[in-house]
């Protein structure tokens, strides 16, 4: 059995993409998955599985999501061991930031290396950010809900499917992963 974390994009924001965490248990259960558990109501879920292909397990979770409840949204997927090196190599982190100030976005893909140098370019001061494979390391020391280095604008620029997670999340998830 393999550990993955799955983030599901958008869901419970606002008024959108309502999903109860019993419901998603349930859903990844049906899946055939195991020691399935939820954080929180914005859809991160850790669980066990026979399949190391993410691929296919990304394309089952979706579709189910679509069948099952009717929502259309990304899923993004890192093994235990990803999410781990992801929170050893914040640089944010290492140099010093306040924990509470430090968001990770995960890309679906590895952004173009054109793309990514456009996005390191730009000037969000007083936030920074640091593009890492699959990840985005962002610091915003006056808060995420001021930052222009948001969701969309990285989406945009990266032209990636994204999810974002603040480093309390994505810590706790590594510690739900065991």
């Amino acid at each position: 059995m393999a550990t993955n974390v799955a983030m599901l994009r958008g869901v419970n924001v606002g008024a959108r993409n309502k999903l109860n965490m019993n419901d998603l248990t349930a859903l990844f259960v049906a899946l055939g998955h195991r020691s399935v558990v939820t954080y929180i109501q914005s859809g991160n879920v850790v669980f066990d599985s026979r399949s190391t292909r993410a691929e296919s397990l990304v394309r089952g979770i979706e579709d189910r999501l679509l069948h099952d409840c009717d929502l259309q949204v990304a899923v993004l997927l890192r093994t235990k061991d990803e999410l781990g090196t992801v929170v050893r190599s914040n640089p944010f982190l290492r140099a010093g930031a306040d924990p509470a100030r430090l968001h990770v976005t995960f890309l679906a893909d590895i952004p173009d290396g054109g793309l990514v140098r456009t996005v390191e370019a730009f000037d969000g001061t007083p936030d920074e950010l640091c593009v890492r494979g699959r990840e985005v390391f962002l610091h915003c020391p006056t808060g995420y809900g001021n930052t222009k280095l948001n969701n969309g604008f990285l989406e945009r620029k990266l032209q990636a499917t994204a999810t974002t997670r603040n480093w309390k999340t994505v810590t706790k998830l590594v510690e739900l992963a065991g």
